[in-house]
């Protein structure tokens, strides 16, 4: 059978069934193969780890830092910021449930079966998946959160993109996605966020406001112990520190 190159027939002799099976010109089985194969040689030990921190551990981290990224920013920042952060981080899961949503139809119009079905010599380390493989919802999950913590700030958005990126590598490694599901979720989460992110930080700010200035309910947003004048001030995208010129000390102090 002839074998495709960048969707180009090749002549019938020019990819043997071997090559075929292990990824032959296509980098993104190529790839898969690559990244999977080091399972095959991996201990068992290992393996099982990964299955648990790609289905779910990684998931876990990712929610423990939001909830983190919360704690530090409520306690640590001013009224402006943790009103800005808090508001980012209550977009990060809102925005991981819409690209989830949006993924429903994706994968339906694709149909991309996955890999362990299509070809020979996958490592499976999880079972029983049998929906389609484009795209990957974990991918499309981890990297939304990744993305709004980002939004929210910027350290803690940086440590959650990076645990995305793992989250992407277990996919592949475990067997149950191409590397382009994941991207492609990769894609799909980060242009959620960032697109919707206007429109969602315009009505979540004004909510987050009304719970800070209300009673007990106001410390989700700022802690009571915060100082306005807190000397480590948290980063936030989009959100600008009012300053006013320091009077003769050489330093800006926070507009009052």
């Amino acid at each position: 059978m002839a074998g495709l190159v960048w969707g180009f027939p090749l002549a019938e002799s020019t990819v043997s069934p071997l090559t075929q099976s292990r990824g032959g010109s296509d980098p993104d089985l190529g790839l898969l193969y690559d990244i999977n194969g080091l399972a095959k040689d991996a201990p068992s030990w290992l393996d099982r780890t990964m299955e648990f921190v790609g289905e779910y551990g990684i998931m876990l981290a990712l929610v423990l830092l939001v909830l983190w990224c919360w704690w530090s920013v409520r306690r640590r920042g001013t009224a402006e910021d943790s009103v800005g952060a808090v508001a980012g981080l209550v977009w990060a899961p809102l925005a991981a449930g819409i690209a989830l949503l949006i993924n429903i139809p994706i994968r339906g119009f694709v149909e991309r079966p996955r890999p362990f079905l299509d070809h020979q010599g996958i490592e499976v380390l999880v079972s029983g998946k049998t929906d389609y493989s484009f795209v990957s919802d974990h991918a499309t999950m981890a990297m939304a959160v990744g993305a709004g913590l980002f939004v929210a700030h910027r350290r803690f958005g940086l440590a959650g993109i990076g645990l995305a990126l793992a989250e992407g590598f277990c996919r592949v490694y475990m067997g149950v996605h191409y590397p382009t599901d994941v991207v492609g979720g990769f894609a799909l989460g980060t242009a959620v966020v960032l697109l919707l992110a206007p429109l969602a930080l315009a009505l979540l700010t004004p909510l987050v406001s009304a719970v800070a200035a209300s009673g007990r309910a106001g410390r989700l947003v700022r802690s009571r112990r915060a100082s306005p004048f807190a000397a480590d001030r948290h980063e936030t995208l989009g959100i600008p520190e009012p300053r006013t010129e320091g009077s003769g000390t050489g330093e800006n102090d926070l507009a009052a």
